[in-house]
């Protein structure tokens, strides 16, 4: 009798041992996935928090070109289109830090954070919007180059009259704007003398970027006499293109 009670007290106890295991293995994770939150700042709370700690990590993700025309202070830079470079370069960003990470609009801020946390970084806080929300709010950069913009009255001249123009907001290092380069190749060429094509730099042309509100690429508007008819934000097939400048 007694080593039958020895025995129900050692399962009594092991069965609390396993209860306690898994509530301990619960927090745990629970608490690894808080740490993975994805943070999304303003520029406003962006910036705020960049002066608060001028030693915090600051990766630009664009370019070396978009970096040379304009970055964030202290920022470092890592190319999220080459990512062997990419990976040896954020391979000397301390994991256990802080990482404020932008782009020109987010979209590869986004992707590169999510790999990112992934491999590891703790906390890594996007800037919403990239460059252009900071630009839009009026925020200062450094190392900008002396690049020409096309000015509001030269855009302006280029879409007036009885025709109809079709404005591509968009950029070479831009990855959905690179798929949509054939699509408005076949256009033209199944739709000659239809239509004409106004391109305007997602990176650079930032007077026209705040006047149509564009802070992701890219983005497709028709303008028919001088008037805006259409407007798309994002990847688009030949065939709805097609049925907007006819």
């Amino acid at each position: 009798m007694h080593e039958l009670a020895e025995l129900c007290k050692k399962e009594k106890q092991m069965k609390y041992y396993k209860r306690y295991i898994g509530i301990l293995l619960l927090s745990i994770l629970f608490f690894s996935c808080g740490a993975q939150t994805n943070t999304v700042l303003s520029a406003d709370e962006f910036e705020k928090a960049l002066k608060a700690n001028e030693k915090l990590q600051v990766l630009d993700v664009r370019t070396p070109g978009e970096y040379f025309s304009g970055h964030l202070k202290n920022a470092l830079q890592a190319d999220w289109n080459d990512p062997k470079e990419f990976d040896r370069r954020i391979a000397f960003i301390d994991k256990n830090s802080p990482v404020y990470v932008y782009c020109l609009a987010g979209g590869r801020s986004a992707a590169a954070a999510a790999k990112m946390r992934k491999m590891g970084y703790a906390n890594v806080i996007e800037l919403k919007g990239g460059i252009n929300a900071w630009k839009a709010a009026n925020k200062t950069l450094e190392g900008s180059a002396e690049i020409k913009q096309m000015s509001m009255a030269e855009f302006e001249t280029a879409i007036k009259g009885n025709k109809t123009v079709l404005v591509d907001f968009g950029a070479e290092w831009c990855p959905p704007c690179k798929i949509m380069e054939p699509v408005l190749k076949d256009l033209q060429s199944h739709n000659p003398g239809k239509f004409t094509i106004v391109k305007v730099d997602g990176g650079n042309d930032q007077e026209i970027l705040k006047k149509y509100e564009v802070t992701a690429l890219p983005v497709f508007i028709v303008f028919k006499g001088g008037k805006l008819s259409w407007r798309k934000d994002g990847v688009v097939t030949e065939k709805e293109l097609a049925e907007q400048v006819r």
